[in-house]
């Protein structure tokens, strides 16, 4: 596609206007012959710092909002229109994919992941196309502009064409809303499912990070909103929204049933049997099935299609073993942790609950000893591990975490996960609950520079199986 075809608004040469674009980065390292080069600014380094290397790797052109000596075309915008920019030429370089779905967009601090699945898991139930994108298949939660077109492309063209519905559930972070990733997108519905702390090493503040999330829902990038309005963030945007809201709390279901094979409850006079476990799990579903009726799908036939909902990977997985349940679940917040926990509680029997969880490297630090304060208040025995150090040293994580610890509580620091994930079996007894959190569905663990395999469920059944626990 030529270039004056891509950046259809800005003013260029002939010669410029007629060279040849196959691919749009903001990337370097992902540059190759043919690639239009966004120099975007960033958090640390400008991306114009990178121009001579898109260049080298055969970018034939660059948009950046000041002139720079590189051997190739450089069009020079102003800052305030290179991101509308670039996600208006990653979206026509892979045909526009948006326009041919129904585009839903989910965030909060807790849930996004969850929902997301289960609208894409509801849709396909009820004869729908329908998949999801976020942090199960993509390296961020959001991906940047190139990255998300393309991947919607490769969505759309994987879809059934004869089927009328098609629906795409996005996760969008206050990372991504601040950052303008989403930029151009217009979404059918956007849903809200809770704020608490987390990300105020990049947002500051709770407000900031509130009114970043806020930001979505606007009339510039929807259309309908679903909120969850028991949090108390959600009920001040719920009455602040300017757009159509349907609101959705834990009243919305009754009789509610919970017990590790999943959840039975009424929602909107219809019986629901949901195969997914945990308490807060009942709260997703509301949220998603909210979704699902505001694009217009039947109730009776969305509470019937919940009995087909997939498990979400990394969310309350339960494992057996040896008389012992094992649960590895994702949450990583001091708020996800108390639910997930409290939840636990709810569901085992006289056993003890055994935990094993850490803090990410490079990431908000003042939530540390809130998480670690939480998790020795509600487990019997809690065990400080690691959860990707990243570039921080693992025991000054670790360190942070044990500073919170409630007093008298039995807490181990085990640095090694694996062999904190081995001291919990070998302590744990028939009848008690061992929880996993904070890694979920992450195939990976990341100290230094150094990336190696590790699965939280994996590690488990491998320990339950081989006696070595």
């Amino acid at each position: 596609m030529q270039l004056g075809d891509i950046l259809d608004d800005v003013s260029l040469d002939v010669v410029t206007s007629s060279l040849e674009i196959t691919r749009v980065e903001n990337d370097s390292r992902r540059c190759e012959d043919g690639t239009l080069f966004f120099a975007m600014p960033g958090a640390t380094r400008h991306g114009a710092t990178f121009a001579r290397d898109a260049v080298a790797k055969g970018a034939s052109c660059v948009v950046a909002d000041t002139n720079l000596k590189v051997s190739v075309p450089v069009i020079v915008v102003p800052s305030s229109q290179l991101n509308a920019l670039l996600a208006h030429a990653s979206a026509v370089i892979v045909g526009h994919p948006e326009t041919r779905v129904k585009m839903i967009g989910v965030t909060g601090t807790n849930g996004k992941t969850s929902v997301s699945a289960i609208v894409a898991s509801l849709a396909r139930a009820l004869a729908w196309n329908a998949s999801s994108i976020g942090t199960l298949t993509n390296e961020r939660t959001t991906p940047a502009a190139p990255e998300l077109y393309r991947t919607l492309a490769d969505v759309v063209v994987a879809f059934t064409s004869s089927r009328k519905n098609s629906l795409v559930a996005l996760e969008v972070s206050s990372h991504a809303l601040d950052q303008r990733r989403v930029e151009g997108l217009r979404f059918c519905v956007v849903a809200f499912t809770n704020l608490s702390h987390d990300h105020l090493d990049y947002h500051r503040t709770m407000e900031a990070y509130f009114a970043a999330k806020a930001s979505l829902f606007t009339p510039e990038y929807a259309k309908r909103a679903v909120v969850w309005t028991d949090d108390e963030y959600g009920a001040r945007l719920a009455e602040s929204c300017t757009i159509p809201v349907s609101r959705v709390g834990r009243a919305d279901a009754t009789d509610v049933v919970n017990s590790l094979r999943g959840s039975t409850f009424f929602w909107r006079g219809h019986l629901v049997n949901s195969p997914l476990v945990g308490d807060y799990n009942v709260d997703n579903a509301l949220v998603a099935m909210a979704i699902m009726s505001t694009l217009g799908a039947s109730e009776r036939a969305i509470a019937a299609a919940m009995g087909e909902v997939a498990g979400v990977p990394g969310r309350f997985d339960v494992l057996h073993g040896r008389g012992v349940v094992v649960v590895v679940d994702y949450a990583h917040t001091p708020k996800g942790l108390e639910r997930l926990l409290g939840d636990v509680r709810s569901l085992q029997g006289e056993g003890r609950l055994i935990t094993v969880f850490g803090a990410g490297g490079d990431r908000d630090r003042e939530k540390r000893p809130e998480m670690g304060r939480v998790v020795s208040a509600l487990s019997d025995v809690t065990i400080v591990t690691s959860d990707n150090p990243r570039s921080e040293s693992p025991d000054a994580i670790i360190d942070a975490v044990m500073a919170g610890v409630n007093p008298g509580a039995i807490v181990r620091r085990v640095r090694d996960r694996r062999g904190a994930i081995d001291v919990a079996l070998k302590d744990a007894r028939p009848g008690d609950v061992v929880v996993l959190a904070g890694k979920g569905h992450e195939s990976t663990i990341t100290t230094g520079d150094e990336v190696v395999p590790f699965d939280d469920r994996r590690v488990a059944l491998e320990l339950l199986r081989s006696g070595g626990c």
